[in-house]
């Protein structure tokens, strides 16, 4: 087992005691490991413990033998995410390339939960599978994607999911369909401690110039319509209904382009916030329920969060507790 230093003695800090009573890995343990910049944000607190596996057995036995009271958290590439600042207590789980392998099976295509979704789009139209262009405008990784039944472009997660291979907290690993899990629109039944090690998704056979250009259509429209060069975190909101469009709601309440300290709505899509470069992790998800709330004033519809937001505030943030309280 490797045990990295403590990273960054300045910022908040966790007590090292933590990885004491953790399992033996073959992978990398890092106590109060900085990760806030890692998100597409670039704010948040520290992992108490970062836990890099070496591969799908060293996770599933760390995860069997884990004490269930020390809670677990998966990362992927943390694009719709908010690190709140103070960090995140237990164990922060981030998958490398060893879960990252994607192949196409016929017009299927299976692929690790570390696999980008973009990639899994470009791997697809390379081997003229078709139906899985949608995945190209999600700025995630699978696992994000069977966690949270991400869509985009007129396709969903649910749709195309053949099993999804889960890992349960107590060391069993399972094959579930999407009815397994409870799929909705951006929503997934199954408890939040559970780890997505894999999915097989259906295609059919397509012409590869058709799907390259499918894919390029959906490229574009995201570059025209999406603040995709700012430190954002994608859809800040789901979609109430499909004919009410939360963007439009925001918009409607006058909330374009409005701050909260270094956090701003954005110009060029309402349902989009944005680090200017000086926000906290609190100054997001302040924003984010004052816009909640005078949606709610103007529309009469409480808007629900699309981010994850996950972790503890500092002290001096305390007031978010609320927030964390009302959301539960």
């Amino acid at each position: 087992m490797a045990i990295s230093p403590i990273a960054d003695p300045t910022g908040p800090r966790f007590n090292a005691g933590l990885i004491d009573r953790l399992p033996k890995v073959r992978g990398r343990l890092t106590p109060n490991a900085p990760i806030g910049a890692a998100t597409w944000f670039g704010v948040g607190g520290p992992a108490e413990v970062l836990f890099k596996p070496q591969d799908k057995e060293d996770l599933i036995n760390f995860v069997g033998a884990c004490p269930k009271d020390i809670p677990i958290t998966v990362l992927g590439v943390a694009s719709n995410l908010i690190i709140r600042d103070g960090g995140i207590p237990g164990i922060v789980i981030r998958m490398g390339r060893e879960f990252a392998s994607i192949e196409a099976q016929d017009t299927n295509v299976a692929a690790g939960a570390a696999a980008l979704d973009m990639n899994v789009a470009l791997l697809a139209a390379k081997s003229s599978v078709a139906d899985l262009e949608f995945f190209s405008g999600i700025p995630g990784t699978i696992g994000g994607a069977l966690r949270m039944n991400a869509g985009a472009y007129g396709g969903e997660t649910k749709d195309v999911l053949i099993t999804a291979e889960v890992l349960f907290r107590d060391g069993t690993v399972k094959e579930m369909t999407a009815q397994d899990m409870g799929l909705s629109y951006r929503h997934n039944d199954l408890p939040k401690d559970v780890i997505f090690l894999s999915g097989r998704f259906k295609g059919r056979a397509g012409d590869v110039l058709e799907i390259e250009k499918r894919i390029d259509e959906i490229k574009n429209k995201r570059a025209e319509s999406q603040p995709i060069r700012t430190k954002t975190g994608g859809s800040t909101f789901a979609n109430p209904a499909p004919d009410k469009r939360a963007w439009q709601l925001v918009d409607e309440a006058g909330l374009r382009g409005f701050k909260i300290g270094g956090a701003q709505v954005s110009d060029m899509h309402c349902n989009f916030l944005i680090n200017n470069g000086t926000a906290t992790a609190a100054d997001i998800e302040r924003l984010g329920e004052e816009i909640r709330k005078r949606v709610a004033e103007k529309s009469g519809i409480m808007l629900r969060w699309e981010i994850k937001r996950i972790g503890i505030p500092l002290d001096k943030d305390r007031d978010i507790l609320e927030f964390m309280q009302r959301d539960s």
